[in-house]
């Protein structure tokens, strides 16, 4: 069995940037190992269903580090590589080639895989998810010759896969299962904005329905709507959710719960196991409340968070959640929880495209939407949901 003083299990963003902040660190040669099931070297996700996607990004310009960044740091990448467990006690993972190694401080970032379809016509060819670099590649690829696309899901990855197809001409219909777009996170209003600002641009909605088959001769030819529609298609692309990669922590005693659960730490119940990114379910300090966030910036902060933990440092993980997203030629941002919000405030004219909402608990900033707003509000948002300080409609509306 070899040993690593460092070891990440997984190599998505936080492995990338739990590397780069381990080299800030003071890291040596030999003393850092990250064992991957994905082929490439660690990569920005955003740029998938995005600039890559839309054959803006060069795949180059979107790797963490480059190659030459792990070499000279003496850092060593398993690629394609399994783990079938992990064993506390033993300080070490089991790899599914029967490999094992050693830790004395190991980062769980295994991540989290796509939910996919369970309906007859899963197998056919030319059904799409979109979570890695392979995935994006071969969605850009099918793009290029397709002529009519189905996106089933109506969250913010069916929101940008749908938007880039539209722009290259496909004849684009997005299935909801609900009433409105992304229920989970807009009101009702900022639904309607995005559902008519697709509308105007090619997408059409079918609301209030699921895929109930889809059909075709060996690729798929279309979807079939449980309200009996039947949407013609040269491909179909699935943004159903995520769930976490946990399966090598199985019998390890490490507590699995939606995620790896660790503490305002990043600390698992496990002396020297933490767990960052998608598969954490971490104590939230300023919601109080466990979470488990899938966004690039959670990835980042969690990373780096962790590669200062593993050298030394015990400070609690204080974060906003945000994330950003682009679609056809707006962008927009989001910081917060809007969960449980008791007073919902509205700045800008909903029917442009700028405008930005903002999410009252108890008196407090709980979340906050901004898009093509002044910079004093995007600057606001974080602080004041962090700060927790008062604040009121006439505040918000009266500009920050």
């Amino acid at each position: 069995m070899t040993t690593s003083k460092y070891l990440i299990l997984g190599g998505g963003m936080v492995a990338g940037y739990a590397a780069k902040q381990l080299v800030e660190g003071g890291l040596n040669p030999g003393e850092l190992k990250i064992v991957s099931a994905d082929g490439s070297i660690p990569y920005e996700r955003p740029p998938l269903s995005k600039g890559f996607l839309a054959g803006k990004d060069a795949e180059a310009s979107i790797f963490i580090s480059d190659d030459e960044f792990y070499r000279k740091h003496g850092i060593e990448i398993k690629l394609d590589c399994e783990a079938d467990g992990v064993d506390p006690a033993r300080k070490s993972v089991h790899l599914h080639s029967g490999e094992e190694i050693g830790f004395e401080k190991l980062v769980v970032a295994t991540g989290a895989r796509v939910k996919t379809l369970d309906i007859p016509g899963r197998d056919l060819a030319g059904i799409y998810y979109l979570r890695t670099l392979e995935d994006s590649k071969r969605i850009r690829e099918k793009a290029g010759n397709a002529k009519r696309a189905v996106v089933i899901g109506g969250g913010f990855i069916a929101m940008e896969v749908a938007s880039v197809l539209a722009r290259q001409g496909i004849e684009t219909t997005m299935v909801l299962p609900g009433d409105r777009i992304w229920k989970r996170f807009f009101t009702a209003p900022m639904s309607r904005f995005f559902e008519n600002y697709y509308t105007a641009r090619g997408v059409r909605f079918a609301k209030n329905t699921k895929v109930a088959k889809l059909a075709g001769a060996g690729a798929v030819e279309a979807a079939v709507l449980r309200n009996g529609e039947v949407l013609h298609c040269d491909m179909a692309v699935a943004g159903i959710g995520v769930k976490p990669v946990t399966e090598p922590l199985v019998n390890s005693g490490i507590e699995v719960a939606d995620g790896v659960v660790v503490n305002e730490y990043l600390e698992t119940n496990h002396r020297d196991i933490y767990a960052a990114g998608d598969v954490a379910s971490y104590y939230d300090v300023l919601f109080d409340k466990h979470r488990r966030a899938e966004h690039w910036d959670n990835a980042v902060s969690q990373g780096q968070h962790c590669a200062r933990a593993v050298l030394g440092a015990r400070t609690p993980f204080v974060h906003v959640p945000y994330f950003f997203s682009d679609v056809f030629d707006l962008s927009y941002e989001f910081w917060g929880d809007p969960s449980g919000a008791e007073e919902v405030v509205e700045c800008g004219d909903l029917s442009s495209s700028s405008f930005s909402v903002w999410w009252l608990r108890q008196g407090r900033l709980a979340a906050a939407f901004t898009m093509n707003r002044p910079d004093e509000e995007r600057e606001a948002a974080p602080r004041l949901i962090q700060s927790k300080e008062a604040v009121s409609a006439d505040m918000l509306r009266g500009g920050l």
